[in-house]
């Protein structure tokens, strides 16, 4: 269309026209909803480039022994939170792997006989995570002694193993506890907490405020366990003892101890995470937090739910080291399945009156994250998963989908530098100062 000003044409009709004769496929315009949309892919691609490019450790996942087979093991894609295809699919290059023991209450808990379960119950579990990175799955993940090991495996490209204890109940009396810290250390143990559900005979547990305590803290063998973790370089963990016990250890260690997976108690008040004096105590220590993806220590119930509860775990005599979770999962020591059912209806109709809350999401994680970093600095918190212990939050349900925690962090603007700290720079910091002064406290000697 060719238009001329000689026939003075109003401007509105003059570009009204001009516009009709262009092709609409010619104009294209930025709507909010493309921006946006492009922000977000840019987001995204900026997450997995950085995801890619540090080390993602995990410091807390459990096993089932029976995944150790030829038949059956972490090399196939179980229904398991973590095997090696999900943490391959999520890029979680290493994770610590957990010998844990379930603190026994039965006559003969502290006695030789008790001991010896718990012994040969740990070491079964030593054995099976060796046998996943030598027999059934060498190609794909080794076992890493030292933060050198580490690095090293993960440069290979390999997926990377390590071992914690949780609970040290197997280490036994006074008369073997203290040579066994030694040989657990040589089955690979780099960290180990003293207690879990329950006291044991090294320390009270965080379930004390429900139950009250045996010890005030430490006992005097855990003491000197503390002292011989030192000596040998396993890093302390403080998730499961009270928090006694953990102000009792910082006076004792001469090495920065971590929190393998708590979270924070200001947002989440339940006795398993970690309030404000106790995280600044942390930071004196040169400590880390490593941030747990577990529902119930990112999002705390009601206080009239809470109290409900009570009423039914008082109602049926059950003991502190076991949790709802636990009653749900399936059979209970002590207990008839026919008990265990009734019990459980009591907890639906719980429910029914005092809903939970919604499940926390990855961004409660990262909340929990933003908290402790604000409080305590950048260098003092990490992440975990408690993934086949009871872990698992919309978002991050297995390790396939680890992703999701990096690019929420983005999302909240911490930087790749901040993002590797978080992921393991601070954790493996802690394992390199715990390291030094084992050679240095053997060198004593």
């Amino acid at each position: 269309m060719r238009l001329s000003l000689r026939h003075k044409l109003p401007i509105a009709v003059l570009v009204g026209a001009l516009f009709a004769s262009v092709p609409m496929t010619a104009i294209s315009y930025a709507t909010p909803a493309n921006t946006k949309a492009s922000s977000e892919e840019a987001l995204i691609t900026k997450a997995k480039a950085i995801h890619k490019r540090v080390l993602t450790l995990d410091t807390h996942n459990d096993i089932d022994i029976n995944n150790f087979g030829f038949s059956r093991n972490y090399s196939q894609d179980l229904e398991n939170q973590v095997t090696l295809p999900k943490m391959i699919a999520g890029g979680l290059d290493a994770s610590f792997f957990i010998v844990y023991t379930g603190q026994s209450t039965e006559a003969d808990a502290f006695e030789p006989a008790g001991y010896k379960r718990a012994y040969d119950s740990a070491v079964n579990m030593f054995e099976g995570i060796h046998r996943m990175t030598t027999v059934l799955a060498p190609s794909q993940i080794e076992f890493a002694h030292s933060v050198a090991d580490v690095k090293r495996i993960h440069a290979k490209g390999k997926k990377i193993a390590l071992i914690g204890v949780e609970n040290a109940y197997p280490l036994g009396d006074e008369k073997v506890a203290l040579k066994r810290v030694k040989q657990f250390y040589e089955r690979g143990a780099r960290y180990m907490s003293l207690a879990h559900q329950g006291h044991s005979q090294l320390s009270d547990s965080n379930t004390g405020e429900a139950i009250g305590w045996k010890w005030n803290g430490l006992s005097p063998l855990g003491k000197q366990v503390i002292s011989e973790m030192n000596k040998w370089g396993i890093m302390v963990d403080v998730s499961h003892p009270s928090k006694e016990s953990m102000m009792q250890t910082l006076a004792i260690t001469k090495a920065p101890i971590i929190a393998s997976h708590s979270s924070v108690r200001a947002l989440c008040d339940v006795s398993r995470n970690m309030d404000d004096e106790q995280l600044l105590a942390l930071k004196a220590n040169n400590g880390v937090i490593q941030i747990v993806g577990f529902n119930s220590y990112l999002k705390t119930d009601s206080p009239e739910r809470r109290a409900a509860i009570k009423v039914v775990r008082d109602e049926f005599n059950l003991p502190g080291n076991v949790s709802v979770v636990g009653i749900r999962r399936g059979p209970v020591g002590g207990f008839s399945e026919e008990q265990r059912q009734t019990i459980l209806k009591r907890f639906d109709e719980v429910d029914a009156k005092f809903p939970p809350p919604t499940r926390a999401t990855v961004k409660d994680l990262i909340n929990h994250i933003d908290y402790a970093v604000k409080k305590i600095g950048i260098d003092h918190v990490g992440i975990s998963s408690d993934f086949d212990g009871g872990g698992g939050i919309d978002g991050w349900n297995h390790a396939g989908e680890t992703f999701n925690v990096t690019l929420e962090l983005v999302r909240r603007g911490y930087t790749e530098e901040q993002i590797a700290k978080l992921w393991s720079g601070n954790l493996l910091r802690v394992m390199g100062d715990v390291e030094k002064v084992a050679k240095d406290l053997q060198a004593q000697k």
